[in-house]
């Protein structure tokens, strides 16, 4: 079918809507080039040239529909040239000018083809965006060069075999699950081979003692290490306890380090949570890629024990493959903090039937900051009567203590200590006392 130029406005008006789509087309076009330059992530680059040839494509579907239209159109008189047709269809205004663009298709060459564009009118705060864009900042890159430990290596050596052997025992099923939740990386048969390495050891350090304590000993006055005077066998019935004291108590301390590493971690994660869900649900509220808000949180550098635990997550999405609600899962299972491990499965749940993120976070956080509240109360308190006990046992103790010795020494009745033994009685014991008793408050205040 012909249309007659003169007689069928309606097809020019369908030709200006078309060549509008084109325009419309490329307006799209240019942002996504420009991101496609300054992005560096491999998926989000996916996403971008497929957006791109889409719309190249739906830009070839109307280039083909405007020349189908020129194909059937024609004209009852001849025209003397082709400027009247060029007019028609190219009305040059002030606003628009002729570009070159680059569609890229990597089936085909690339193609170029000259289009009509609106000039934009761009305002300040747009080409400040615009430079920011363009300007490529330097990643700083971490590297952190881990040497593995020869007092391990030669741990494992001696003891790598008796270590597998013992690593399905009753008493040490519970150190995996203490290793995984402390980040401490060991695998349980190389811990369980420094345990018995460091209990090892300790037994000749005990040996060591035993011997010293055996033939001398130390005195508050000088000299202070005196050989001794009493019988041998009653000297070795009174130090013969340190051959099982000291490799006993090394071996459960580092037995149970691995469970106080795990609680000291809880702890701390506990006080870090209610910011960092505050923080979570203000990133939230900008409907970002839920897994990109562990990602600046990390980038923050505010919460330390919180980036280890958002780093495994992450680590467990980019590198292991897993998506996002199987991580929380996973994540949840490892992790050493109860709060952490409801708040990971909270998220996944609401990701699964599809909530709304931004309300989740803002409820939680308002329960942890609850809680934080509630402990730091509470901290006061007890510190309140810690205050009451201290000035009992420091003050008010050593001087009815001190006043009792002299009695004695006076009276001759009881314990007679001479005058400097006394004096090194109470410094010792009030040094004793106040170290304690900073260790408790130090272990029992909040963070933060």
């Amino acid at each position: 079918m012909n249309y007659q130029l003169g007689d069928n406005k309606n097809i020019l008006t369908e030709l200006k809507n078309l060549i509008l789509k084109e325009k419309l087309i490329l307006k799209e076009l240019k942002p996504l080039f420009s991101n496609l330059e300054n992005t560096e992530d491999k998926e989000e680059k996916d996403m971008v040239f497929s957006q791109i040839n889409s719309l190249k494509n739906n830009f070839n579907k109307v280039n083909g529909s405007i020349l189908s239209i020129l194909e059937k159109m024609s004209v009852r008189n001849e025209l003397p040239s082709q400027e009247p047709l060029k007019k028609i269809l190219e009305k040059p205004q002030e606003q628009e000018k002729k570009i070159s663009i680059k569609i890229e298709n990597p089936k085909k060459s690339e193609e170029k083809k000259e289009i009509r564009k609106e000039k934009i009118m761009i305002t300040g705060l747009e080409k400040e965006i615009l430079k920011r864009l363009k300007k490529k900042e330097k990643e700083v890159v971490e590297k952190k060069i881990k040497k593995p430990s020869k007092y391990i290596k030669i741990a494992n050596k001696i003891f790598s075999k008796t270590a597998k052997s013992l690593e399905n025992k009753e008493i040490f099923k519970t150190l995996e699950n203490d290793l995984v939740k402390a980040n401490m990386q060991f695998i349980p048969q190389s811990y369980i081979a420094v345990i018995l390495f460091t209990s090892l050891l300790s037994i000749f350090a005990s040996l060591f003692v035993f011997i010293f304590f055996l033939f001398f000993n130390i005195g508050p006055e000088l000299p202070i290490i005196t050989p001794i005077t009493e019988n041998i066998i009653t000297r070795f019935m009174k130090v013969f306890w340190i051959l099982f004291v000291v490799p006993i108590g090394t071996f459960l301390s580092v037995y149970f380090y691995p469970s106080m590493e795990r609680k000291s971690r809880e702890y701390r994660i506990d006080q870090e949570l209610p910011f960092a869900t505050i923080h979570m649900s203000a990133i939230s509220g900008s409907m970002i890629d839920p897994s990109k808000i562990f990602t600046i949180i990390i980038s923050t550098k505010e919460y330390p024990y919180l980036e280890k635990e958002f780093t495994k997550l992450i680590n467990e999405i980019n590198i292991l493959g897993y998506d996002l609600v199987t991580a929380l899962r996973n994540s949840a299972t490892n992790s050493s903090s109860k709060k952490l491990t409801d708040l990971f499965n909270g998220l996944a749940t609401t990701i699964n039937s599809g909530g709304n993120l931004p309300s989740f976070f803002e409820k939680r956080s308002q329960s942890l900051l609850f809680d934080y509240k509630l402990e730091r109360e509470k901290y006061t308190r007890s510190t309140e009567t810690f205050m009451d006990i201290y000035i009992s046992v420091v003050i008010a103790a050593p001087m009815i203590l001190m006043l009792l010795l002299m009695m004695m020494k006076i009276s001759g009745l009881g314990i007679s200590l001479s005058t400097s033994m006394i004096t090194l009685v109470m410094v010792l014991g009030i040094s004793v006392v106040n170290a304690i008793f900073l260790t408790f408050l130090h272990l029992k205040q909040p963070a933060g």
